[in-house]
């Protein structure tokens, strides 16, 4: 089980580790993050939340460009991945920064993506971007764009059922119920929950009260075999991993 620490530089995300592109800001924010437990850290420069603005790509690298350098000056080597939906912005960050790690919210939009993270010999995280009527339609989804990537050259891909992409509160909840079930795909399973709406509309709290919820949420993901959690508040994650492993160990005693 395993952790991605979010840092987004993005001024309208509703968890922001990071408010401004200056350096001490974005190291001070990463440098947290590790600390705290992160096995990888996702950096996004565009916001993806329902009703976000889509920034255009030359703003997205140049959001990108001030974090990514200014993590890579004092760690040419840490683990980073970047949230993009554009193949170009995805080429770029590997070519530049050495990134390790291509998560797209958009699950293959964009028609080059799966051609460029094959030449980049990169892992690719595949999101289900889209509302479904069961698990087999998920399934079937996943399916068949893991055979377009496999086709491409891509051989090490990561699912994520992409919980608040186009989908209710009810599927939400019911994917989490069934989330063992994407275990049939043979692939890694990252789960992305973090104070997301699914969460604080049914506490009847804001996203800055949902720590608790986040928590609790994470903890049946892990239970449901996710093998990777998308966080903002990694201390917290890392705890509910333990308290998972100690209890699955107790399991099989």
């Amino acid at each position: 089980m395993q952790i991605m620490g979010i840092l987004n530089v993005t001024p309208d995300s509703f968890a922001c580790h990071c408010e401004s592109l200056e350096r001490e800001d974005i190291l001070a924010a990463y440098e947290r993050l590790v600390a705290e437990g992160a096995d990888m850290v996702d950096v996004g420069a565009c916001s993806t939340k329902p009703g976000g603005q889509i920034v255009d790509e030359e703003e997205e690298k140049r959001r990108l460009q001030a974090a990514l350098s200014a993590i890579r000056s004092v760690h040419p080597k840490a683990p980073l991945s970047v949230d993009t939906f554009r193949a170009s912005v995805a080429q770029w960050a590997v070519a530049q920064y050495g990134v390790q790690l291509i998560n797209d919210v958009s699950g293959l939009s964009d028609p080059d993506m799966a051609t460029v993270v094959a030449n980049a010999r990169v892992p690719y995280v595949l999101t289900c971007p889209r509302d479904v009527k069961n698990m087999s339609e998920m399934v079937a989804f996943f399916a068949f764009q893991l055979d377009v990537l496999h086709r491409a050259g891509v051989s090490d891909v990561i699912i994520d059922p992409g919980f608040g992409f186009g989908k209710s509160h009810e599927v939400n909840y019911y994917i989490l119920n069934h989330l063992r079930q994407l275990k049939v795909l043979d692939t890694p399973v990252l789960v992305g929950v973090s104070r997301k709406s699914m969460i604080y509309k049914e506490l009847n709290c804001t996203s800055n009260e949902a720590l608790n919820g986040t928590t609790v949420v994470h903890t049946l993901a892990l239970l449901q075999g996710a093998d990777i959690l998308r966080v903002h508040d990694v201390r917290a994650a890392k705890q509910a991993i333990q308290i998972v492993q100690t209890y699955q160990k107790m399991n099989e005693l």
